[in-house]
């Protein structure tokens, strides 16, 4: 192994070991009661089945394994939409191997996409502990030998695996639905919204644009955090072997969908799939794809489930040792569709084992070691294998080996100082950009900010300061709507940055941002005591985060106020929620 991986996972196995000793006892006494329909009262076993048409006899008697599908289903959600016909398929795979498969039980979904910049978005990071509760109810019937996720985006997969680990003594596989074909380029889209944020198109230039790019089912073409999750998913063993992007609707997605359900029943345990090595795999695979900002939340919180505890500066740490090995958009031109045909994620986790930065002695759903997803599935003589994928990358400008990365280190970077720890992606942002000084503008709100956008009060060198946008004050939405103002000013020639206690995720760009500042503004951070015109120092290569104001001065000042109500849209049913949940460099998690 690479020193820094072998080192960072040692001190995450020696930090968690009293957490972790306490999830393997209580996973190992689920496991020792065995299937639990077969020490269900009859009553109860009737009920399980009582809807079970041809598969009720098979149910109740416990002749095969009964296999229960969580599924994230909704046609409003594109990546989703194809998962309406995922039940017929397993079910019809259980029975031709005399098993039987039932859906226990559906999560949400909600669409990031959708709720940018409206009141919804305050309900996403929290969508997440929703999943893992629902995950976790629909499992409890305890009539299960096993389980089929189905899940592709931001916080579902997160949530389905957070709540799936509580379940660790079942052998669970995640089953994902694929992207949709490429559709208007990325950076066409990208300069249509900044085009409209300046005034020269209107809103039917920009819905057309819009509607080119995300415009079938399937999951948006754009490495953001839906793409990152499938892209986890296989470096941590979960899926079968390249099924990450294989197209909705073709023969290849539907026989990976049966093998998902033929494999489950014989598949290891969860709980011997994720432990600390998993885990570092899935981290070492964030940075080489220099994928979403989102996963320094959704990793740790994962690992928590496991009884892995996680810091940031293990985040920090791999990132120097972890070469950038791919650019997908925003961090390239490329789509996920151009990253998967030049290789993808095969020819990645292969040139990551040879670089000796990926656990290759882990369990997978393959019941094999992480060799197995270096190759990918294809069909010969209509039956579904697998073959070596490409020795070389078949695109150098998208995808390469670890001898000749695009840069030495990973896409984020962990950034401290006086104002907190933060996390910043720098694989989009030019090294030119990286490290920003300039005087604060400080808003409470994205729509103080668009004001002072529209009436050119930010025609300037400025670091925009974005706070009470934490997951204590509002849930920690997603802050699009500010990327492209900040980037007509950035091409104005400006020296920008954002620095927030909310989040960007996997399309965070250009724009060099500070994210998830911790502690944030209303859990007493400084953030709430800057002002305008106070000169911040934000440096993603040397990992700073200053506010270049004397101490006493910043503490002098009286704090700012939350004012927010935290009601409509629902969100009023979440303040339980946001009054416990922990720090953003602990997950932002409110289950734990």
């Amino acid at each position: 192994m690479h020193p820094v991986v072998a080192r960072v996972t040692a001190r995450i196995r020696e930090r968690s070991r009293g957490a972790r000793d306490a999830y393997r006892a209580r996973i190992d006494e689920a496991a020792e009661h065995g299937p639990a329909r077969r020490q269900l009262d009859c009553g109860n076993l009737a009920h399980a089945c009582a809807a079970s048409g041809l598969d009720k006899r098979g149910i109740a008697r416990g002749v095969g394994p009964n296999i229960g599908i969580v599924t994230a289903y909704n046609d409003m959600l594109s990546a989703h939409q194809p998962f309406a016909a995922y039940p017929d398929i397993i079910k019809d795979a259980a029975r031709a191997m005399g098993a039987t498969a039932q859906v226990a039980g559906g999560v949400p979904a909600m669409c990031d996409g959708v709720t940018q910049g409206q009141p919804g978005m305050e309900l996403s990071l929290f969508s997440r502990e929703v999943i893992a509760l629902s995950t976790a109810l629909a499992l409890s019937h305890g009539v299960f030998d096993a389980a089929l996720c189905l899940g592709v985006c931001d916080k579902i997969v997160p949530g389905l695996l957070i709540g799936a680990l509580s379940f660790g003594h079942l052998p669970i596989v995640f089953v994902p639905a694929g992207p949709m074909p490429s559709g208007l380029a990325n950076k066409e889209k990208a300069r249509v919204r900044e085009a409209f944020a300046r005034g020269e198109v209107g809103r039917e230039t920009l819905l057309e644009s819009e509607s080119a790019s995300y415009h079938a089912a399937g999951t948006c073409t754009f490495y953001g955090t839906a793409n990152t999750n499938q892209m986890l998913m296989e470096a941590m063993g979960l899926h079968l072997p390249g099924a990450a992007f294989v197209h909705p609707g073709t023969a290849l997605r539907e026989a990976l969908t049966r093998a998902a359900a033929q494999i489950a029943p014989h598949a290891p345990r969860l709980a011997d799939i994720i432990d600390e090595r998993a885990i570092v795999n899935g981290m070492v695979a964030l940075m080489a794809t220099g994928g979403s900002t989102n996963h320094t939340l959704h990793i740790p919180a994962i690992a928590r489930a496991a009884g892995i505890l996680l810091e940031w500066e293990d985040f920090a740490e791999l990132s120097h040792a972890v070469p950038l090995l791919a650019r997908i958009y925003p961090n390239g031109a490329a789509d996920v569709n151009v990253f998967h045909a030049a290789g993808g994620a095969g020819f990645l986790i292969n040139a990551l084992l040879d670089g000796k930065l990926l656990h290759r002695d882990v369990k997978t759903v393959m019941g094999t070691d992480l060799g197995a997803y270096a190759r990918e599935p294809y069909f010969k003589a209509e039956a579904l294998v697998w073959r070596d994928g490409p020795a070389a990358s078949l695109d150098r400008d998208v995808l390469r080996d670890a001898a000749d990365p695009f840069e030495p280190e990973g896409g984020l970077r962990l950034l401290t100082g006086n104002l907190g720890r933060a996390i910043m992606k720098v694989s989009a942002v030019a090294k030119s950009h990286r490290s920003v000084t300039a005087p604060a503008a400080v808003f409470d709100s994205q729509d103080m900010f668009l004001e002072a956008f529209k009436a050119g009060a930010l025609d300037r060198d400025v670091i925009a300061v974005l706070r009470f946008q934490g997951p204590r004050a509002n849930g920690m939405p997603e802050l699009h709507k500010l990327i492209p103002p900040l980037g007509v000013l950035q091409g104005k020639g400006f020296k920008v940055a954002l620095v927030t206690d909310g989040r960007l995720s996997g399309a965070s760009g250009k724009i060099p941002a500070a994210l998830h500042v911790t502690p944030e503004a209303a859990d007493g951070g400084w953030l709430a005591r800057l002002a305008d015109g106070d000169v911040l120092h934000v440096d993603g290569e040397h990992g700073v985060l200053e506010a270049q104001v004397p101490h006493d001065v910043v503490m002098a000042r009286a704090p700012a106020t939350l004012d927010q109500s935290g009601e409509g849209c629902g969100r009023e049913l979440f303040s339980r929620f946001r009054a416990r949940v922990g720090r953003a460099d602990e997950g932002a998690c409110s289950l734990f």
